[in-house]
Formats: structure tokens, C-alpha cells, sequence
């Protein structure tokens, strides 16, 4: 049976079963194809299905939702012309025909289907995507999930348009360091929070108009300072938790709050009257459509942006990578990449 090397999730809740092994080689089905893997990059969720804190978790797994290589192999039924073709995954598996939402069928690439962090990933042949040419194999592979992610909440959802004022919370993460470019790119002012002063220095070196530690008594007021008389029109959190109900006190009337996650906790007192009376609109989002993806990458081509790397890892010092994130010292994408003989 043919093999390859790849980094397999052996035990539930059990960071370190994590180990570089043998797998099967992953065979084509019809309408499917086969990338060899030049560049996988690391996601949050990455981390959290060590830890226990995922559904649908079948071991042994190889995880990974951001893949970047050359199409190796193709099923029954796929283009030929595919072949040889430097590529992009989408991570995002049968959204399924509504824009507004996912199917029930929907999943990410990594859990429960095997993912990136191999030799070899199998994936529908409709989730592959031609790399910009512009962009190396590891910035490449750090596009496809926090790209998918923020392009949608900031643009589908959360209508970002130049001139407004978006404010990012917990900039320095991936897909958090991917929506500053991309704000900055459609012409909005951005501001930023972060636990770490370091992280706002670099994302106003970057671009963005200022920010705030969230750990400092009053940031929400340093905000509104920085934010001027036009106020700030858009909010893009994936924290929640109990400082949610301060976003509702700083987005202006009218104003939008976008949701894509809840590192910070499930549960918040929202204040329900301020929501109303100032006719505050709180939208959920979860990774996107096809047509999300294919408007993100032509954004990212025409804008020409290089998506912020942390930095890149051999497969063999997987664990250091996935340390870094644990600690939250990045500032961008980690990117993993194969260094098997």
C-alpha cells in the first residue's frame, strides 16, 4: 500500500500524540484531487481539537485547514488540466446552494475529513483554486481560511465600504492581522485591541490609526478618542465573552457588529436597550461561501497583498509551532512546511 509521512492527532484531548507518521497515501475518488503539499499554515482550531474543545473529532486525524502545493493526482471526472497546477484549498467542504448560510452537510477541511499537515491532502476538485502568482507557497497557504473568514465578515456581512472606521479586535492573529490588510486595502480607517502593546504598535506600523489593550481600565473611551466625531461604523470580534457589551457601547447608532467567534466565552449581558434604541445590528459569521472565497482571492490579486507571516516551521519542529500559538505570541500566519527525505 502506498504511504506517506504526516503529522496524525492519535489521542482525543492529548497535544502530545501528536506525532510525524506513516498514513495511506489518500487515492482519489471521483470528483476529487490530490495535492502534494508545499505549505500548510496553522488556524486557532488547529489547537483546539488537541485540546478537546472541537465536535466530531475521530482519531487518528491528520488536522489542517490551509494547504498551498501542486496537484498531484485527479479523480474520475476532474479537468486533467489541473495537473501540475500550483494551487490553493478552500477549506470551507459543501457549503451548499444558499449565499446566506451553510447546509447541514457543511464542514472545514482538517476535522473530520484528514487535512493539510501531510505529504498529500485529498479534496474536491471544486476547492481547488489557482495560486496567485504573486505570492510564494507559504504566503499562499496562509490565504485560504483567515482570508475566506475575514473577507466575509468584514465585507459580506459586516459591508465595510472606504471611508468608514472598522475596529479589529484582537489584532495579531490570523485572520485578525488578515482583515487590517485587507480594511486598509478597500480604503477604511482601522483601530485595533489586543492584550499585547507590542501587537498595536505593529498593527499601527502597519497601517491602522491606533488602538488599545483590552486589559487596561477604559480602553473602550481610548477608542471613542481615537474614532473621532465619525465614530466607528463597524466592529469585527471573535472574542465574546463579557466584554462584548462594551462593543455595543462604543459602535455608533446604526452602526454594525460582526461575530465570527468566542475565545473569550459564550456567555455576555448584552445591553438589549442600546441595541434597540440605537438600532445596533449584531450579525453572526462563519467562513464563507465559494463566492466569498473566489471574490477574496481576486481582492487579494488586485490589492496585491502579501498576507503577514509570523513565521515558517519544517514539518520536523511542528511542536514549536504550535507552542507559539498556544502562547499567542504571533503576530500573523505560522506556516508549517514539509521537510520529509
Amino acid at each position: 500500500m502506498k504511504t506517506m509521512h504526516a503529522i496524525v492527532f492519535q489521542e482525543e484531548k492529548n497535544f502530545d500524540s501528536l506525532q510525524i507518521r506513516e498514513a495511506p497515501y489518500p487515492e482519489p475518488q471521483p470528483g476529487e484531487a490530490v495535492v502534494r503539499i508545499r505549505a500548510a499554515a496553522l488556524n486557532r482550531r488547529d489547537v483546539w481539537i488537541t485540546q478537546g474543545r472541537y465536535p466530531n473529532v475521530r482519531v487518528p486525524l491528520i488536522l489542517g485547514s490551509d494547504g498551498a502545493g501542486i496537484v498531484e493526482q485527479v479523480g474520475e471526472g476532474v479537468d486533467p488540466k489541473w495537473l501540475g497546477q500550483a494551487v490553493i484549498i478552500n477549506p470551507a467542504l459543501d457549503w451548499g446552494n444558499d449565499p446566506r448560510v451553510q447546509q447541514s452537510g457543511f464542514r472545514i477541511l482538517g476535522v473530520p475529513d484528514d487535512g493539510t499537515q501531510a505529504e498529500y491532502v485529498r479534496v474536491p476538485a471544486r476547492n481547488l483554486w489557482s495560486r496567485p502568482e504573486y505570492l510564494t507557497f507559504e504566503e499562499a497557504a496562509a490565504l485560504p481560511l483567515g482570508g475566506l473568514t475575514g473577507y466575509r465578515a468584514l465585507f459580506t456581512r459586516g459591508q465595510l465600504a472606504a471611508g468608514e472606521t472598522v475596529l479589529i479586535t484582537g489584532v495579531g492573529g490570523g485572520v485578525a492581522a488578515l482583515m487590517l490588510q485587507m480594511a486598509l486595502a478597500a480604503g477604511a480607517a482601522a483601530l485595533v485591541t489586543s492584550a499585547s502593546d507590542d501587537k498595536i504598535q505593529r498593527a499601527v506600523q502597519a497601517g491602522a490609526k491606533g488602538g488599545a489593550n483590552y486589559r487596561t481600565e477604559g480602553w473602550e473611551q481610548e477608542i471613542l478618542r481615537l474614532a473621532g466625531d465619525t465614530g466607528v461604523d463597524l466592529i469585527i470580534d471573535s472574542a465574546g465573552g463579557e466584554g462584548f457589551d462594551k462593543l455595543i457601547e462604543i459602535v455608533k447608532p446604526g452602526g454594525r457588529i460582526v461575530l465570527f467567534g468566542i475565545t473569550a466565552g459564550r456567555f455576555s449581558r448584552i445591553s438589549l436597550n442600546k441595541v434597540y434604541w440605537r438600532q445596533i445590528s449584531i450579525l453572526g459569521t462563519t467562513m464563507g461561501s465559494e463566492a466569498d472565497f473566489a471574490q477574496m482571492v481576486q481582492f487579494f490579486q488586485t490589492q496585491h497583498i502579501k498576507p503577514a507571516i509570523d513565521g515558517v516551521y519544517p514539518f520536523s519542529r511542528f511542536r514549536e509551532a504550535y507552542q507559539r500559538m498556544m502562547q499567542g505570541e504571533q503576530f500573523g500566519k505560522i506556516v508549517l512546511a514539509p521537510d520529509f527525505d
